[in-house]
């Protein structure tokens, strides 16, 4: 296990750095442990407009940065902790959630703290979500992260996202605090961030680990990356759907899917999809490959049978995504 720090509590930075030991570290297991200044992450798929509450993000100074993996937005602050693993992704049985999150659950049972895998992506503590993942494939290279709430201000996590109402739905009115907890209340007291931070790299690795760091060349190909995609309002904001598709939507057992459609004569001059789902790939080679297609559902159907559905959309399946656009 090779670990690295990026040194950093830029959002935008440790995003591209995160990015760059993905895709230039082709061997070996890679741990990263990092923490961003205020910020809200959204998901691949999610059009950060309707993810963020966009006065009290500008007034209170956060920052708003896609990443490349789906999911939901989560909000960052330096009393969260993110951590990363980079790895071989192996044959696909070997994709589950539970693979990295039961690593997670069993580290903080070695600080006395007894968490659990729930849902789709989340590690709970008595019921309160104290962590989200995701995880996105490169080549043969798996990227999985999360984060994991140690003591971070929740009147801010619930000023900064807007909560979609049909994803708590069953959980009627309940407020933030009582669906999230912070690890710290579980630890004793005088724990620190950084106390935490120095077990949980024990405990993820056994203590059997190798200190890794980059070299000033490619800390300079970290900020470039950072400044050309992090840092543009065309990755964060540009990437969001038309004003002028029709959009439908439906909240399934696999996420929340929105499909933008623009339809002209028959034929779709435009599609995107939209969601918190668990994509580990991108889309884009699919909403191209529907462009110019006619807007009939035995048309789409076929054509979704050539694409890795469960890669793009994670638990929503092609008969779902049917459902979405035509029913």
């Amino acid at each position: 296990m090779f670990y690295i720090e990026t040194k950093s509590t830029d959002p935008y930075y440790n995003l591209a750095f995160e990015e760059y030991i993905l895709r230039n570290r082709r061997e070996g297991d890679w741990l990263l442990l990092w923490r961003n200044a205020n910020t809200v992450v959204v998901g691949m798929n999610q059009n950060p407009l309707e993810e963020i509450d966009e006065g009290f993000v500008k007034a209170h100074g956060v920052s708003v940065v896609r990443r490349t993996t789906g999911g939901g937005a989560v909000y960052h602050d330096l009393g969260n902790v993110n951590y990363s693993f980079i790895t071989d992704a192996g044959p696909a049985e070997r994709l589950s959630m539970e693979r990295f999150t039961g690593a997670v659950c069993r580290a903080l049972a070695l600080m006395g703290v007894g968490a659990e895998p729930s849902g789709r992506n989340d590690i709970t503590i008595e019921g309160k979500k104290i962590s989200g993942t995701a995880q996105r494939l490169d080549g043969d290279r798996l990227l999985f992260h999360g984060t994991l709430l140690f003591r971070s201000d929740m009147d801010m996590v619930a000023g900064a996202l807007r909560i979609d109402p049909d994803k708590y739905r069953s959980k009627s009115t309940k407020s933030v605090s009582s669906r999230v907890g912070n690890i710290c209340d579980y630890l004793p007291g005088e724990t620190t961030v950084e106390d935490f931070m120095e077990e949980l790299l024990s405990a993820l690795t056994e203590e059997r680990f190798t200190r890794a760091e980059l070299i000033s060349r490619e800390i300079e190909e970290v900020e470039r990356l950072a400044d050309t995609k992090y840092r543009t309002w065309e990755w964060n904001y540009g990437a969001s759907p038309p004003y002028d598709a029709v959009r439908k939507r439906a909240r399934r057992e696999g996420g929340a899917l929105e499909a933008y459609i623009k339809v002209e004569k028959g034929l779709i001059a435009s599609i995107g999809f939209r969601g918190d789902f668990m994509a580990r790939v991108p889309l884009r080679p699919l909403e191209a490959a529907l462009a110019g297609r006619p807007f009939r559902r035995e048309e789409i159907a076929g054509l979704l049978e050539e694409f890795p559905i469960a890669d793009m959309f994670g638990g929503i399946a092609a008969e779902e995504i049917l459902e979405v656009l035509f029913d």
